[in-house]
């Protein structure tokens, strides 16, 4: 039996805006549409539809990828209809009456047990209490295939071999016979099921159907409602996707990203960044190059750009919250703690101290904060913190001499050529969704004392107790602080340390020898749950193997990887992945110069000059904060 339906003509005539309907229909509907029993010729296109019929007792996470990366053309399509947890109840209930009545029929009558039913039954029991208890709750799924192919015999070669790889999953393909038209429809993005041949799931293995699930990572929680982690990219061995939450059920919420200059790892961090936002996860951003100017004007961004006329953070602030109802706290043991940072700026400033500077050093910061009025107690911390220059002339007026030569190393930073970040009282405040750092424009000298003025400037804001939302610090060629040991141990203690405020660190570098090198560089690496390696060097492969255990073939990968391409490591879960980005994503993150020569308002260097207003839409600040709403 075949039945042939032509597009006509006749509706034409109703008036212009009929006709303008009928020529846009046009461009989809096929000309010809012939219906044969099992198959259907759309327009020249064969296709076939199958139900799946049969299931396996037992599903793993991702069971549905290899239907999904079948190298033919085949539609797969999910249709899940909620049962009511009444209507779930009953019909557990009358299954269990028949398969407890069919078994004591067979005792009566001396039957051998059917190992089927025995197995049915069991499941029955299993699912029936984790209803009752409200551990998951039942759904009716319907699972169809449509094959596609050039001609009828090419059809029916795709169509056994998709039956066999459907056998392969332990699934039973059905052809919708005489229902050929039926089941293409229930396979067309149009959520209508005219086939419904459904069979029953709970939570756990619906959740296993999910198609954004990998098979190499871990699920996610199947009784969250709320959606969890970002969109990496595609696997590169079965083309599934990638999906991954950092603030899931794992040891923390960190990050590194390794990888030589120009494999993509900004690029991918700034994918991250971006899916994060749609979450409503707080960013902070550490920007040595400027490589997140445009990224921040699209999405309304804070803008600090350090070096900048009047754009100063004085490292002697004090952590003060402020709480919802607008009083103002700080720990208890801030000023010591503020104390002990300030030995670590200064360090970071004229490099190593002596035993006899660091005894210097702790007595003349005391005695500047005494001499701001600042004391033990609690009420005189809301006072204008001292400034660097004071911490100076403290130092010169003692009369230790190791005192004195200290005061003298900080010249350059209080009245030398280094001396704007830190004359004056902070400008600014790291506010919004997005905080980017800018340190484009600090001389090389002091980029690594910014970096560390900025992460503190951000862990005061990440650790407010008043103030408790996911966040996530991205420091970008982080090689620039941690070739400095005391930022190098400041950031291994944000990194032990930012789980307990539901905060997690993102270090991206490409210098992975010399972090790999010390000591506390593989401490940050080591207590980073999740790990990114893109493409590396041959000089530093043989280290990268030793440290993440990598095997022949993972190591292979990485020394041909292409660009964007990447191992994702997440304990014993490894995947490797390629980065997805859509047209609109990849326009705000890309730094290629040969795409951006043709973007608006674009400077010499190839990015937004954020400097100043570029339109009215942009509202500086005086303070060196740059507001940008979003486009």
């Amino acid at each position: 039996m075949r039945r042939r339906i032509r597009r006509g003509a006749s509706a034409s005539a109703h008036g212009p805006s009929t006709r303008l309907a009928d020529a846009a229909a046009a461009a989809f509907v096929p000309d010809a549409l012939t219906i044969a029993p099992r198959h259907l010729d759309v327009g020249g296109d064969f296709l076939a539809t199958m139900a799946i019929a049969g299931y396996p007792r037992e599903v793993h996470a991702g069971w549905l990828a290899p239907l999904l990366t079948y190298p033919g053309r085949v539609d797969v399509a999910v249709h899940v209809e909620p049962i009511d947890p009444v209507t779930a109840a009953n019909r557990l209930r009358r299954q269990l009456s028949k398969l407890e009545s069919g078994r004591q029929l067979g005792d009566e009558k001396g039957r051998l047990v059917d190992p089927r039913v025995e197995a049915a039954t069991e499941d029955a029991y299993d699912l029936s209490a984790r209803v009752a208890r409200g551990e998951g709750k039942l759904f009716r799924l319907g699972l169809y295939l449509t094959v596609h192919a050039a001609s009828a015999d090419e059809l029916a070669d795709e169509v056994a071999a998709v039956r066999a790889l459907a056998a392969s999953l332990l699934l039973d393909a059905k052809p919708t016979s005489y229902r050929s038209l039926q089941g293409w429809v229930s396979t067309l993005p149009l959520g209508l099921d005219q086939v419904r041949m459904r069979r029953t799931f709970d939570t756990a293995a619906l959740s296993a159907a999910f198609p954004f699930t990998s098979p190499d990572l871990p699920p996610a929680d199947p009784t969250s409602l709320a959606p969890t982690g970002v969109l990496y990219g595609l696997n590169v061995a079965s083309q599934g996707l990638v999906h991954w939450d950092r603030f899931g059920d794992i040891d923390n919420h960190n990050a590194v990203v390794l990888g030589r200059s120009g494999v993509g790892k900004s690029y991918l961090v700034k994918l991250e960044l971006l899916r994060s936002l749609y979450r409503g996860i707080e960013v902070h951003v550490v920007d040595p190059e400027d490589e997140y100017a445009r990224l921040a004007h699209a999405v309304g961004a804070s803008y600090l750009h350090l070096g900048g006329d009047g754009v100063r953070i004085n490292p002697f602030d004090l952590p003060i919250h402020t709480t919802p109802d607008g009083r103002c706290t700080a720990p208890r043991d801030a000023l010591v703690r503020r104390s002990l940072f300030l030995h670590t700026v200064i360090s970071v400033l004229v490099g190593q101290l002596s035993a006899a500077e660091r005894a210097a050093l702790d007595i003349a910061i005391t005695a500047t904060y005494r001499a701001a009025g600042i004391t033990a107690d609690p009420g005189s911390w809301s006072r204008p913190a001292p400034l660097l220059v004071d911490l100076a002339a403290t130092l010169a007026g003692s009369e230790d001499l190791a005192a004195v030569a200290l005061g003298a190393r900080l010249h350059p930073f209080t009245a030398g050529a280094f001396s704007g970040l830190f004359a004056g009282p902070s400008t600014g405040r790291g506010d919004g969704h997005l905080a980017i750092y800018s340190l484009r424009d600090l001389p090389e000298e002091l980029k690594a004392i910014g970096t560390l003025l900025v992460l503190d400037a951000v862990w005061r804001r990440v650790s407010n107790p008043a103030d408790r939302r996911p966040r996530l610090v991205v420091v970008d060629e982080a090689w620039l602080l941690m070739r400095q040991p005391a930022g190098a141990d400041f950031l291994f203690r944000m990194a032990k340390s930012s789980r307990k405020y539901w905060a997690g660190l993102t270090v991206a570098t490409q210098d992975t020898a010399d972090v790999l090198a010390t000591d506390l560089g593989r401490a940050i690496v080591t207590n980073a749950a999740t790990q990114i390696l893109l493409r590396q060097a041959p000089q530093a492969i043989d280290e990268i193997t030793q440290v993440f255990d990598l095997s022949q073939g993972e190591r292979q990968f990485l020394l041909s990887a292409d660009r964007g391409q990447g191992l994702l490591a997440a304990g014993p879960q490894r995947v490797a992945f390629h980065a997805l980005a859509s047209p609109v994503e990849h326009r705000l993150i890309t730094t290629n110069p040969a795409e951006l020569a043709d973007e608006p308002r674009v400077g010499d260097d190839g990015f937004f000059d954020l400097a100043v207003p570029a339109g009215p839409e942009d509202r500086a600040d005086p303070d060196g904060l740059i507001y940008l709403d979003a486009l």
